[in-house]
């Protein structure tokens, strides 16, 4: 399977995974919802490189880029995107977190040179034209669904979306040429999943209110979480850094940002609401350039 179909594979599992996470960030709130999945996913990760020896591929020099990888991506990024998802819901969040492909393509062209041809430019522009068009006017018509509406101030969670997506770039940035070894992805995923684990651990240990749960975590809640940590995190996420070994940053993080795409049919079944004719006509506009990328 060819890097695009790696990238492209990941974006599904995010959009399955968006919807799960609902229902577990709001019963525990973003902070203990990011640590109780991130704990979940750890174990998995971990016992996975156990089981097929891929422990034994991570060099000690390799530890602190995989490390800081990890704080910047998971422990920052991905709390920011739950936060984004309880203010704004699982499409319009998805949508924000798009953007990690705009900052991947510019930081890899500066960072390590990479270039698009014509036709894979084409193919960008039409992707990201697509979920703009989703975003924006994806909206109309959908006033009594309560997976669209936006709590609190917009622009707080615009701004959650954005942090969320730079760190998702960041992070694909650092670990780039750690991927480029002979490490293996699973066990580079635990690692990068660890750290970010043992960081929400310490501001639970130090008191921090902020990481309270805001609802006692219950068996259903927990049995969410850790199905949705496997699907994003220990599958998605590992298939991100499988398809870093061979493509491109920029290319891997547009693939992967058609998340909110694959989320119209999802939520269509979930809510039992139509998406308008904007969201479906910015889905067809960004099928036909991950056509274009993946032929």
């Amino acid at each position: 399977m060819g890097y695009e179909w790696l990238a492209l594979a990941a974006a599904f599992l995010w959009a399955v995974a968006s919807i799960l996470s609902v229902a577990p960030a709001q019963h525990l709130g973003t902070f203990a919802y990011s640590r109780w999945r991130m704990g979940c996913t750890s174990v998995i990760l971990g016992t996975m490189a156990l089981i097929t020896g891929g422990w034994s591929s991570v060099e000690p020099s390799s530890i602190s880029a995989m490390a800081l990888s990890g704080l910047i991506g998971i422990f920052i990024g991905d709390t920011a995107l739950f936060a984004c998802l309880n203010r704004m819901g699982p499409r319009q969040a998805g949508l924000l977190f798009s953007c990690h492909a705009v900052f991947s393509a510019v930081l890899g062209y500066f960072l390590f040179s990479e270039h698009m041809t014509a036709l894979e430019l084409l193919g960008s522009a039409l992707v990201f034209s697509g979920v703009l068009t989703a975003i924006f006017f994806g909206r109309r018509g959908q006033t009594n669904n309560q997976l669209e509406s936006i709590k609190g101030n917009v622009w707080v969670g615009v701004g959650l979306g954005l942090l969320a997506a730079l760190c998702q770039a960041m992070g694909g940035i650092i670990a780039k040429p750690i991927m480029q070894t002979e490490i293996d992805p699973v066990a580079a995923s635990a690692v990068r999943m660890m750290t970010a684990f043992i960081a929400h651990s310490v501001l639970f240990i130090s008191g921090a209110k902020i990481a309270r749960a805001t609802q006692p975590m219950t068996m259903k809640i927990f049995s969410i979480t850790a199905v949705n940590g496997f699907l994003a995190m220990a599958v998605g996420m590992t298939l991100i850094l499988y398809a870093l070994r061979e493509g491109n940053v920029g290319m891997v993080a547009l693939l992967s940002s058609t998340t909110p795409i694959m989320l119209l049919p999802i939520l269509w079944i979930y809510t039992k609401q139509r998406p308008n004719r904007y969201a479906w006509l910015g889905a067809i506009v960004a099928v036909t350039g991950t056509g274009i990328l993946v032929s």
